[in-house]
Order: C-alpha cells, then sequence, then structure tokens
C-alpha cells in the first residue's frame, strides 16, 4: 500500500486549505482512513478519521473547523481545513487502518506528511 500526500503550504490564520491522500495497493472502499499531525517538539496526535460508510471522528480541537471526507472513485481521502489556526502548523500525515473501522492504534500503513504552516 502506497498513502501519498499532497495539499500542504503556508496560509494565513483564518484561512483554508485541502489535503488529499492518494491511495493505492488494495480496495480503498474496504478501509478506514485517518489524518494525523505532528508539530515541532510534541507528539503526533489524530485528527480526524472515516470509516467505511463516512461515519467521522474529530480531535475536540478541530471540530467545526476540519472536514474529512473520502471519493471511493478516486481512491482518495481528503481534509478540509477552514479557520485556520497558528496552533494548527505541523505535519499532517494520512494513514490506511487495518479494519473498515477506525479504532485507536488501528493505522496499518501511512505515508509521508506534507506540511502545514499557519501564520498569525
Amino acid at each position: 500500500v502506497q498513502l501519498q500526500a499532497s495539499g500542504g503550504g503556508t496560509v494565513q490564520a483564518g484561512g483554508s486549505l485541502r489535503l488529499s491522500c492518494a491511495a493505492s495497493g488494495r480496495t480503498f472502499s474496504n478501509y478506514a482512513m485517518a489524518w494525523f499531525r505532528q508539530a515541532p517538539g510534541k507528539e503526533r496526535e489524530f485528527v480526524a478519521a472515516i470509516d467505511w460508510s463516512d461515519n467521522a471522528d474529530y480531535v475536540d480541537s478541530v471540530k467545526g473547523r476540519f472536514t474529512i471526507s473520502r471519493d471511493n472513485a478516486k481512491d482518495t481521502v481528503y481534509l478540509q481545513m477552514d479557520s485556520l489556526k497558528p496552533e494548527d502548523t505541523a505535519v499532517y500525515y494520512c494513514a490506511q487502518g487495518r479494519t473498515s473501522y477506525y479504532y485507536k492504534d488501528g493505522m496499518q500503513y501511512w505515508g509521508k506528511g506534507t506540511q502545514v504552516t499557519v501564520s498569525s
């Protein structure tokens, strides 16, 4: 399985970015997908996940601002990030789960990250 994330960049606070993650190697629609992030000097943290039936979950700090979605026809998961804050600055990673449902420590494959920088 390969996961290729894209869409990162630098944006001012209050702005928006859309991350994409294209997957290949197995049947995309069968697996949960998730986004994680890691800021400098901090541990990697969960951001959002979506299961095979489009049920989504978010970390509290991004609820109402970020939206995860998937397009099974394109084998791609997205993270729409609105109302960005400087504290959202991090390297963002996409991951694919071991099963159709997301659960903690249940991610099996990881992509290379994409940098998101939010300036104040």
